[in-house]
């Protein structure tokens, strides 16, 4: 199930980094949040709250369109649930 989670999450942050209306660095700061959530060398709980710190950075830049904002929430809404479970 996590694995499925985890699929479900990097496909909405390779979405995010590929939106052109999404600042520059928005979108690097997803692609950085992907690869933390990626890492195998750590375990999950600590690779998601990694990603978490990071898009909860990229929630609150001013520049980010509120749509842009909206999926961060989500995607740290699913992140979160993930933390809790290990």
């Amino acid at each position: 199930m996590a694995i499925d989670k985890v699929k479900q999450v990097t496909d909405v942050l390779d979405n995010l980094a590929e939106d052109t209306s999404i600042p520059r660095n928005i979108r690097k700061g997803a692609t950085d949040a992907k690869a933390r959530l990626l890492d195998t060398k750590e375990a999950m709980d600590v690779r998601a709250t990694s990603a978490i710190v990071i898009l909860d950075d990229l929630a609150n830049d001013p520049n980010i369109p509120l749509h842009g904002r909206t999926v961060i929430w989500q995607i740290i809404s699913q992140l979160e649930t993930m933390s809790q479970q290990n």
